[in-house]
């Protein structure tokens, strides 16, 4: 089902982002991330994830200013300086991501969890070697599988 203004995962900041569907039956063949360096704050994970899959269709999922999380056919930007907060530094590696044991699998079913205050608040996608489960927590996207 392809979210519009009134379906339930629609983000009242956002919108109703991308159609996380359109990744079933792709085969994720990369996946490129942003991380925050920083002497500040420790690496807790990835701020960003693209899945980029075999039709070189690229789905950017991440955490939202109002703390939904956001599902967008996007490709991956670049890196920029945060100023004396750090760097967003972008990675092409599935490693330190829960997406590494998938690399090469099809994606077989995309579940989606939302609140009606906030929309989108969690995405699990399932492949034949498992599942990633997708959410955000206090703001930050939070990856497992």
């Amino acid at each position: 089902m392809t979210p519009t203004s009134s379906h339930p995962s629609t983000c009242p900041v956002h919108g109703p982002g991308g159609d996380p569907d359109a990744l079933v039956g792709r085969r994720l063949d990369r996946i490129v991330t942003s991380w925050l360096v920083s002497e500040r704050e420790p690496d807790v994970g990835p701020v960003d994830v693209w899945l980029i899959d075999d039709l070189d269709g690229s789905t950017r999922i991440t955490a939202g200013s109002d703390w939904c999380l956001l599902v967008a056919a996007e490709a991956p930007g670049e890196g920029w300086d945060l100023g004396i907060w750090g760097r967003l530094e972008l990675r092409e590696s599935a490693a330190g991501t829960p997406f590494e044991r998938h690399v090469g699998a099809r994606v077989g079913a995309v579940r989606e969890r939302w609140d009606p205050a906030t929309g989108r608040v969690a995405l699990e996608i399932g492949f034949p070697t498992g599942s990633v489960h997708a959410d955000t927590w206090k703001g930050d996207l939070r990856l497992s599988g």
